[in-house]
């Protein structure tokens, strides 16, 4: 009995001392992770404007997006988003309640950010959540058109880079498809392709241009993730395996 008494004693002493944390910070802790995750979320070195960091933003499960300062992420400080997330806690010993706060924090978007950096403490901004207009849909790649136009080598002929170069050309591609044609060992590989948002699969369209054979694909989903090189002129003049 005495040895109870100690324990809820000590128990109790550690409670006034300060040194078990109240169930508001452990909620608030729990809303600050979720915005630090929205910080790594947004992490990347590519330019994108304020409308594309506060859109991506706006997309992650439990932010809201209440401001967007600066112009761009390469420009001047980068983009500070505001977001307001929410943590939970629980208070009390025998039949504990969840309390749950709604906390907003500044996460900053630029070169100079760092990985999983804590984002600042602020105040809310007054107003609703912001909303974004669905980003343009990107362009079509010629698939159809690359495939029927690039030209056919016999075997034992030379494949003529500059006349591949003139057939992507003539295709006249939307200006926001890039292209890169290379050669290589007797071969030509051609790489047409979109700028992504850094987290979601990227559109491209690989060609290859040899001596009896003159193939066009488009890259496994798995490939052409962020980092994964499928969206290369590399991999058109030596493809990756396709995975399993």
């Amino acid at each position: 009995m005495r040895r109870l008494l100690l324990l809820v004693t000590l128990l109790l002493f550690t409670v006034g001392c300060g040194v078990v944390q109240s169930s508001e910070g452990e909620a608030t802790d729990a809303a600050r992770e979720v915005a630090r995750k929205a910080g790594q979320r947004l992490y990347g070195q590519h330019p994108r404007t304020a409308e594309e960091v506060g859109r991506s933003a706006s997309g992650i499960d439990g932010v809201e997006v209440l401001r967007v300062t600066g112009t761009s992420t390469h420009d001047g400080d980068g983009v500070d988003v505001v977001v307001r997330t929410s943590g939970s806690g629980y208070e009390g010993w025998l039949a504990p309640e969840e309390v749950v706060v709604r906390r907003c924090f500044a996460v900053r978007v630029s070169p100079g950010s760092e990985w999983g950096e804590d984002p600042r403490d602020v105040d809310c901004p007054d107003g609703p959540a912001l909303t974004f207009a669905p980003p343009p849909e990107p362009p079509r790649l010629p698939y159809e058109e690359l495939r029927a136009k690039l030209p056919r080598v016999p075997e034992g002929g030379r494949v003529d880079e500059a006349e591949v170069r003139r057939t992507l050309a003539a295709l006249d591609p939307d200006p926001a498809i890039r292209t890169e044609v290379k050669a290589d060992g007797g071969r030509v590989g051609v790489l047409l392709w979109v700028q992504g948002d850094g987290f979601d699969a990227q559109d491209c369209l690989l060609a290859r241009v040899g001596p009896g054979s003159t193939e066009v694909w488009v890259p496994p989903r798995i490939q052409r993730m962020p980092g994964e090189g499928g969206c290369t002129v590399a991999n058109a003049l030596d493809p990756k395996p396709s995975p399993h």
